[in-house]
């Protein structure tokens, strides 16, 4: 199964590869060639900021990190040039698709292992049990610049788990993610399309064919949350549809989920699995990095509180702005039918 970004032709796609791997191959050599006189400027920099109060090192942390994204970009690309001629210009496509999945595994985990170790980031993590076996949809809440590589890292990578995403058209612009992420079975969805019900179509394309190692993740949110959008979400509903206002009020935490993509995969039948995170709030914008409000803080997957379940969709439907919906976004009990899990998403209210 091929990637269903099928509204985007060739032409559209190589134009945009012609800026974009070219980009990141020039930014990292220039980068690795000014890195020692980078960190010695920053270090001095930071010291600085350290007398008067403030920084905790963070725009030396922040630049080794962008030195450490440039390097795994370039890693990226390199294994996926090899990985497309050993399987014959990609045609043996199951095992260019295998490849692909190795490697997005090692991809995320090594930048998600940069973020651990140059910002001290500690993480728990709890309730795995729910996430295997597949087939399943995964909710995922969406607060951080991290959140693309957590579910790679914490059950694709733990529990073998591979991922068909549901993802902005927006992060195509990142070079290894778009040669990768066109291989594997993944749609990345264009947010300014005129026609919405063929992006519901395709991300409903994404639940054939899933078998116990396969699950489809999408961010119900549609954007990262931050209090601001939150505000002026509530703000617009209040003048379009003041009973949503009320119902979208309930979620403190998360934004009011975007019922189209998640709605329409219900309809397969599959298990959901709501999953939730606190500790990354601070990793929404770039500037968190640089302000130092990231270094040193605990990361928790899921977050605590009240249990969430695996609920199976086959005897269990939500409509969206339900009150059992709200309930399972935000984490509150619901009624679940069939096998049980372990939590593995809380109350993130």
């Amino acid at each position: 199964m091929r990637s269903l970004n099928g509204s985007e032709t060739r032409g559209e796609r190589l134009r945009r590869r012609v800026v974009t791997i070219p980009a990141i191959l020039i930014g990292w050599v220039v980068v690795t060639a000014l890195l020692p006189a980078l960190v010695l400027g920053t270090l001095a920099y930071d010291t600085v900021r350290a007398m008067r109060g403030h920084g905790r090192y963070a725009v030396t942390r922040m630049t080794l990190f962008g030195w450490w994204y440039l390097v795994a970009e370039m890693f990226g690309l390199a294994f996926m040039l090899v990985f497309w001629l050993i399987t014959g210009f990609g045609l043996w496509r199951r095992a260019y698709v295998a490849l692909a999945y190795a490697l997005q595994s090692r991809w995320a985990t090594g930048l998600f292992g940069g973020i651990r170790l140059l910002f001290r980031l500690r993480v728990e993590v709890e309730g795995l049990e729910a996430a295997t076996p597949g087939p399943m949809v995964m909710l995922m809440r969406h607060a951080s610049l991290a959140d693309t590589v957590l579910p790679i890292v914490l059950v694709m990578r733990r529990c073998g788990i591979r991922m068909r995403y549901v993802m902005k058209r927006e992060l195509l612009w990142d070079p290894a993610l778009d040669v990768a992420g066109n291989v594997l079975p993944n749609h990345f969805i264009d947010r300014r399309a005129g026609d919405r019900d063929a992006e519901v179509r395709h991300i409903t394309a994404l639940a054939e064919g899933l078998g116990e190692e396969d699950a489809v993740i999408i961010y119900p949110e549609g954007t990262r949350y931050t209090a601001e959008k939150r505000e002026r979400m509530l703000a617009s509903l209040t003048k379009k549809d003041p009973a949503a206002a009320v119902r979208a009020a309930e979620f403190h935490n998360v934004l009011p989920p975007r019922p189209g993509g998640p709605v329409a995969l219900l309809d397969a039948g599959i298990d959901i699995v709501i999953c939730t995170h606190v500790g990354l709030d601070e990793m929404a914008e770039i500037r968190h990095f640089l302000d130092g409000s990231l270094v040193g803080p605990g990361f928790r997957w899921p977050s605590g509180g009240s249990p969430g379940r695996r609920f199976p969709t086959a005897r269990r439907r939500v409509s969206p702005g339900s009150s059992t919906s709200a309930a399972g976004w935000t984490g509150g009990s619901g009624r679940t039918g069939g096998r049980r899990e372990p939590p593995l998403s809380s109350d993130s209210r």
